[in-house]
């Protein structure tokens, strides 16, 4: 099976029951944690590409609610990478790149699907 990067925080319910899932069905996964080790450009831009910023920015968090209503009405690709580079945990987790195509969020039935055993 190709590599699987999944990034995101730790401690993130989301999180868990993404790492919970993938280890029930064996997909051997590389972890990246935006607390430890910042976001990392290459998925950012990858998952920015093919979903856009409305996809990948968490508008419900608390970081987005944080932001100045300047960033927020003006935001386009370039400030999603400047703000998620500055706020990684502003990104919707978890975020998976896997065959160089991004997935977003935990959801079983798409995980079935490109997991297959």
């Amino acid at each position: 099976m190709e590599p699987v990067f999944i990034y995101g925080i730790k401690n993130c319910d989301t999180m868990k029951k993404t790492f919970t899932w993938l280890q029930g069905h064996c997909v051997p996964y590389t972890f990246h944690d935006y607390k430890k080790e910042g976001i990392d450009q290459k998925a950012l831009e990858i998952a920015l590409d093919q979903c856009g910023w409305e996809t990948v920015i968490n508008k419900r968090g608390t970081t987005w609610r944080k932001l100045p209503d300047e960033a927020k009405n003006n935001m386009d690709k370039a400030l999603a990478i400047q703000v998620a580079t500055e706020n990684p945990s502003i990104v919707k987790r978890p975020l998976i790149i896997h065959k160089e195509k991004a997935l977003l969020g935990f959801n079983v039935d798409i995980y079935s699907e490109i997991f297959r055993e």
